[in-house]
């Protein structure tokens, strides 16, 4: 297992404050710098933001899982990152992991704002992406660029910088990373763009873009595109696996902060 980058290394000696890791899949290219993982990275901005608060010390691992190490395979078997452990115990499954971090992780229930609309709102985002790559109509386009604007509609009406309010909740970190890979997959699959006209989903990327929480937790582009070709069971281009490692963070229309 190779150890990324920590996203946030805080606590003392005498362990003021837990130690969380983060077992997250690697890059499909390079095995070792973060890959296209959605629910890696969502996570990974929930724990983030509580390190930043310095409720807790986060250690973030990556793990080739086209590769697993043998100690990999002995503590988790077949088991998929993300994978948390607390204290010496592994978090598994995604809703125990999202249970976990609101329950038991100081400061984690915080994250987790009760608000219907907005859950509803991002419900079933990736879906419609997933049908846009696989089936390569205009139906489809239409049916994700609906689904944006009505996004964009509730950002405008609430005029807040987050989904939920000025600070962050768990509906940024779960909506945040599937944003980009409809921004990334998108254009490189069927030239799909966001609308530059959808200017309040923009001011919300463009703050997404400032956060740390996102930069640090994002994949580079060439993951997100290497995720979907391999669920196509397309090859990457060599040329493509030697690029160096690009993120898109343009934003295309002026945005007032």
């Amino acid at each position: 297992m190779s150890e990324a980058e920590h996203a946030e290394t805080n606590g003392t000696a005498n362990g003021d404050v837990p130690e969380i890791e983060l077992i997250i899949k690697a890059s499909t290219i390079d095995g070792r710098r973060k890959g296209a993982c959605l629910f890696c990275q969502e996570y990974f901005m929930d724990l983030y933001l509580l390190a930043e608060l310095k409720t807790i010390s986060l250690k973030v691992t990556t793990v080739d899982m086209q590769k697993p190490p043998p100690d990999f395979r002995t503590n988790f078997e077949a088991t998929h990152p993300p994978i948390l452990i607390d204290n010496g115990l592994a978090i598994l499954e995604n809703d125990k992991i999202e249970r976990h971090i609101m329950k038991n992780i100081p400061g984690g229930y915080n994250l987790f704002v009760q608000d219907k609309e907005v859950a509803t709102l991002i419900e079933n985002l990736y879906v419609k992406l997933k049908l846009m790559l696989v089936k390569k109509d205009e139906a489809k386009n239409n049916a994700l660029l609906a689904h944006l604007k009505k996004i964009n509609d509730h950002l405008a009406n609430r005029n807040t910088r987050f989904l939920t309010g000025d600070t962050m909740c768990c509906f940024d970190c779960e909506l945040m990373p599937r944003l980009q890979h409809i921004r990334v997959a998108g254009k490189y699959f069927v030239d799909f763009e966001i609308p530059t006209h959808l200017t309040a989903l923009w001011r919300y990327m463009y703050h997404m873009y400032q956060l740390d929480a996102f930069t640090q937790s994002c994949p580079a582009d060439q993951d997100i595109i290497n995720h979907y070709k391999l669920q196509q069971m397309l090859k990457m281009k060599k040329h493509e696996e030697l690029e160096t490692p690009t993120f898109t963070t343009s934003i295309p229309v002026d945005i007032a902060d």
